[in-house]
């Protein structure tokens, strides 16, 4: 299947790039955003994050045809901060996270990802971990998998869902992906099953448990947010209502001015906040049609403004 970077206009128009930026793709994945990034930049670097070492083999194959100017590590994001200091950067200047599953992963059946096709049921981003879906839906207690449900993507059917899973475990393990989605399909009323697959949320949060994905985010954006040069944006490409949330929460945040002292001409600096919100984008009509993956897709730009004392002195 051909890999579409999602909202790419808008991401590569929202990053503001000059010649000579310095940027972090936090999630490169088959590198669709990174290979216009790079081309952007040809006097700057660009630093590009991937937990899956098979995606960043072909992903290198991909940047080295545009030029040499790039680092590829090996590593989930959530080690950004210490990995971008050692290559000898303090500060960059724009920063993206695609938070969407690659289509590679996707459409690579052995990966366990994807509830059409049997495999066994894997969803690890990076493999040199041990945590796996298989291992959770056969070992979890009945109100570790509730929470998780609930938590990662609301599914309304969870306690049936869960109880079936109990019961079948009880006569033999849960080993592919077919066999986690019969039991979903088997849990939910007909009406439901005819609509979107019945297996879609359970599959989500499966992998948002197998890979810790909220908490890292978190950590992640906070770390992404304290490396940002004065104009430097962060855009943040969501597709699931609780990543969305954690990127609106913290960006109202960061950007909240203080009440006493709002719209105060004469206001000291160390008052104003240090980002300031850009805008929210949904995805075009257009590529809605031409990439249906793209569907809950939104889009998130924040920019730092100033930076304050209190950070300067923590720097």
């Amino acid at each position: 299947m051909r890999h579409y970077p999602v909202m790419l206009n808008e991401v590569i128009e929202n990053l503001s790039l000059k010649e000579n930026s310095i940027v972090i793709d936090a999630t490169l994945g088959a590198a669709g955003h990174s290979s216009f990034i790079l081309k952007q930049i040809k006097k700057g670097f660009l630093i590009a994050f991937d937990q899956d070492k098979d995606e960043i083999d072909k992903s290198i194959e991909t940047l080295s045809q545009i030029g040499n100017n790039f680092s590829v590590i090996n590593s989930n994001f959530a080690e950004m901060k210490d990995k971008v200091k050692e290559l000898g950067y303090e500060k960059v200047d724009a920063i993206l996270f695609d938070l969407g599953t690659s289509s590679m992963q996707m459409d690579d059946i052995t990966r366990g990802f994807n509830y059409h096709e049997e495999a066994i049921l894997d969803m690890r981003m990076d493999r040199r971990t041990k945590l796996t879906a298989k291992d959770i839906v056969n070992t979890y207690s009945k109100e570790e998998l509730l929470r998780i449900l609930k938590e990662y993507s609301d599914e309304k059917f969870r306690l049936p869902i869960v109880n079936n899973i109990l019961k079948y475990r009880e006569k033999k393990e849960i080993e592919t992906t077919i066999e986690l989605a019969e039991i979903i399909k088997s849990s939910v009323p007909q009406k439901v099953r005819n609509k979107k697959h019945p297996a879609r949320k359970t599959f989500q949060a499966l992998r948002v448990e197998v890979n810790n994905e909220l908490e890292v985010l978190k950590k992640a954006l906070n770390d992404a947010l304290s490396l940002l040069n004065v104009g430097g944006r962060l855009c943040v490409i969501t597709f699931q209502t609780k990543e969305d949330m954690i990127v609106k929460k913290l960006f109202n945040e960061v950007s909240k001015e203080d009440l006493i002292t709002k719209g105060d001409p004469f206001i000291s600096a160390s008052f104003i906040p240090e980002f300031k919100k850009i805008k929210r984008i949904m995805p075009s009509k257009k590529e809605l049609e031409e990439n249906n993956r793209s569907r809950s897709a939104i889009l998130r730009v924040i920019e730092r403004v100033h930076i304050s004392e209190k950070t300067k002195e923590e720097i």
